[in-house]
């Protein structure tokens, strides 16, 4: 089938003449041939009725882990992509956190072009330091040129102050953009949980917010003597949210994301001591989470990232202090915002177009002749996230086997597209 006319779509782009209307919306050989309020006839075309359902750019994830290469027994590149697709996303970065890392220009061209013209745009975020070993540069421009949209050593922070401040420098003579995930490690010790009460009456070591404000606010006073930009991975407190809004305040370069499940989770969740609910940075007090909805909301925080880390069953099915971080995310994003109270605008809007502007990307445009890069998802329709409907190698979520309101329900990119199945 090379038509796809959606039907009665309302279209969520700021930037279009149809934003916040219903239209038709003709798609052929991959590109938007009509877009109107009227009717559009068209022959031998697949007709979806999207009435009440939102039509928007294809969503596009800051930060998620495929494996690949080295941990391909968790996910691999081709099933990262389909868990991908079936959460709304035609774009996703995934980051160095893979045996090797992505720390050479080799290894950044070997994603590129093993899911070239796929219907998820797969890019990298090349590793800051050599081996994620926080030492010595690793090859940032050769990266670049190779297709590295940022550089950030995932999850190991960057503890040496004179490397990250070099990284800054040296990626801003070339447009690059540095990644940040903001944790202390010498204040976070062997924490399993956020430090607080419930990590005194579970008898469990706590990861303090401490660690990650007093990272937040080294990175900023380095961006601000280099006068480059620095992007915050997965803030998680109030007061790292207020960090971010007062060096916005003054001008700096920065930009942040917040995990789907940091706004609808709280470290009340741990209590069952469920493995599933153990993440990096973890789930904290219901006044961060609070906290970070109001950042979303008044501009702090960009955009909402999946933070998908897949992990084998043998490392999450085991005693809550020795279970590896992290759980697969990527399908549940958007039910997750819906979840948290976000408006469907404001979820196009950290979705699918403010991770395209961070990272200097174009975002895709919704009028007649132009690429259909698109998804169709409907904010009212429930579907159950279980092994059938999983596309993940991994199950490590605390959601599945629940009901989850919010699907996506086509997807078009790079001249192909899919329809959702649920069951």
């Amino acid at each position: 089938m090379k038509k796809v006319l959606l039907k009665s779509a309302v279209i969520l782009h700021p930037e279009s003449a149809f934003h916040n209307q219903k239209a038709d919306v003709l798609i052929t050989e991959g590109k938007i041939a009509a877009i109107g309020n009227t009717d559009i006839a068209a022959e031998d075309a697949l007709i979806i009725d999207a009435e009440g359902k939102f039509l928007s750019p294809g969503f596009f994830d800051l930060n998620a882990n495929f494996g690949e290469p080295g941990y391909e027994t968790r996910e691999d590149l081709e099933s990262g992509s389909a868990a991908a697709v079936a959460g709304g996303f035609t774009g996703v970065a995934v980051h160095p956190n893979t045996n090797p890392p992505i720390h050479s220009k080799a290894q950044v061209s070997y994603i590129v072009n093993q899911t070239k013209g796929g219907i998820v745009e797969v890019r990298p975020f090349g590793s800051i330091s050599y081996n994620r070993e926080g030492k010595d540069l690793a090859e940032l421009y050769d990266m670049h040129k190779a297709g590295a949209l940022a550089f950030t050593d995932g999850t190991r922070p960057i503890a040496d102050s004179g490397l990250m401040s070099r990284a800054l420098l040296y990626a801003k003579g070339f447009g690059g953009r540095i990644v940040s995930f903001p944790e202390d490690t010498c204040i976070a010790g062997k924490g399993m949980m956020n430090e607080g009460e419930v990590s005194t009456y579970l008898g469990m070591k706590g990861i303090p917010a401490l660690a990650e404000e007093l990272l937040i606010s080294r990175d900023l006073y380095l961006a601000e003597y280099n006068d480059a930009p620095v992007h915050f991975a997965t803030i998680s407190t109030a007061q790292g949210v207020d960090l971010v809004r007062k060096a916005k305040q003054k001008g700096l370069k920065v930009t942040c994301d917040v995990a789907a499940h940091h706004l609808v989770l709280s470290e009340k969740a741990l209590e069952g001591f469920d493995s599933n609910y153990k993440v990096k940075p973890p789930l904290r007090t219901d006044d961060d989470v609070q906290a970070l909805k109001e950042g979303l909301l008044d501009g702090t925080i960009d955009a909402i990232v999946s933070q998908h880390n897949p992990q084998e069953i043998e490392y999450k099915n085991v005693e809550f202090e020795i279970a590896s971080f992290g759980i697969i995310a990527l399908q549940t994003v958007l039910p997750l915002a819906l979840r948290a109270g976000l408006s469907a605008e404001v979820i196009v809007e950290k979705l699918a177009i403010n991770p395209r502007k961070i990272l200097g990307i174009e975002v895709p445009t919704l009028s007649e002749g132009k690429e259909a890069n698109l998804v169709l998802f409907d904010a009212e329709k429930f579907w159950t996230f279980n092994s059938a409907t999983n596309k993940s190698k991994s199950n490590n979520s605390p959601f599945f086997n629940t009901e989850l309101k919010g699907r996506v329900e086509f997807i078009c990119n790079n001249g192909k597209f899919l329809t959702c199945k649920y069951g």
